[in-house]
């Protein structure tokens, strides 16, 4: 059996339970009598009251605590099954320089451009792999981070498809955006790190070495797949010409496949080049099968809700106090 709370954040709020009791009394106006002489004070005052009306703040602290313990909801779970789950975090690193306007990749027989691809694909990979902690960086003249490392995966999608071509300056960083992805995973105790690198071009911007910034991963223990991504010799690009109409016009693929290599090697992974969506969909597929580590985690079920033990108890002493208060040990303002 295990005991447990759904929301133990809660409980946070009994610190609160002994600064009420030091402020008890401490608020509102002070309340007077007005007596004929002193002698009628004396007697007013000579007959002290017992201690029974110190009860009710007790009870109304009890009271407070009770349904505290309430609202955090204790449980009890019953029984235990061991499931298999992956114990892999990924950090995914997309491009979305301007060349990813490209539109060499099609979509049910459409010319589509290479970021909206990537994003269908990557979807895919991410409902693929639900027990996988995932995060996202995008990248272009810098990196900025889209999504930290969740298993909230409805929660990622979403902010993966906000991922839009020039949202920060133009340009390519891939060091720099092996460097961000390290970082996100770097603090991680999981059994297994990779980052999954996209890229259409080369390193042209950012302060880091793409050689470098793998050295510093492999440092870490941090495994990186490299993909490029895009035809090869030309691929055709929309331009608007000075009437600000949009035609497509041919140009010239550049990708350094030689340091995308390389910077797979060092770290374990592999390149891979992605010249059409079927070639990217396999690759994806590829990565997906060779990370596969499993291990065996504690799944607690038949669980019973303890919170009525402490919700009665906690409803009957506040009656209690507010119906003695309103009769017997009700007091004077």
């Amino acid at each position: 059996m295990n005991f447990q709370f759904a929301h133990p954040e809660l409980l946070f709020l009994l610190l609160l339970l002994p600064v009420a009791a030091l402020l008890k009394g401490r608020v509102g106006g002070v309340a007077s009598l007005q007596f004929p002489s002193v002698s009628a004070a004396r007697e007013a005052g000579g007959k002290p009251r017992g201690r029974a009306g110190g009860w009710l703040a007790g009870w109304r602290i009890l009271a407070l605590l009770a349904l505290i313990v309430a609202l955090a909801r204790p449980q009890l779970g019953r029984g235990t099954t061991e499931v298999d789950a992956s114990g892999i975090d990924i950090l995914l690193a997309i491009d979305v320089s301007g060349s990813m306007e490209a539109l060499d990749f099609q979509l049910n027989g459409e010319r589509v451009n290479r970021l909206e691809v990537v994003k269908r694909v990557v979807k895919q990979f991410v409902e693929e792999r639900p027990n996988d902690r995932i995060g996202i960086v995008a990248f272009a003249g810098r990196p900025y981070l889209v999504s930290p490392l969740t298993l909230d995966h409805d929660w990622l999608i979403k902010r993966l498809e906000s991922v839009k071509i020039g949202q920060v300056e133009d340009g390519t960083a891939i060091g720099s955006a092996i460097v961000s992805a390290s970082n996100h995973l770097k603090e991680q105790d999981s059994k297994s790190r990779i980052i999954i690198l996209l890229t259409d071009g080369m390193n042209n911007s950012g302060a880091a070495n793409p050689a470098t910034a793998a050295e510093a991963a492999k440092a870490l223990g941090i495994k990186i797949y490299t993909v490029g991504a895009g035809t090869r010799g030309q691929a055709p690009m929309p331009v608007k010409d000075q009437f600000g109409r949009q035609r497509l016009q041919m140009v010239e693929v550049d990708i350094d496949e030689k340091s995308l290599k390389e910077v797979a090697k060092k770290t374990g992974g592999q390149y891979f080049r992605a010249t059409d969506t079927t070639s990217l969909e396999h690759i994806y597929s590829a990565i997906n099968q060779l990370e596969t580590t499993k291990r065996k985690l504690k799944k607690y079920e038949n669980v019973e809700e303890l919170f009525l033990w402490a919700l009665v108890p906690g409803l009957l002493l506040l009656g209690v106090e507010r119906f003695l208060g309103e009769t017997w040990l009700r007091r004077l303002p």
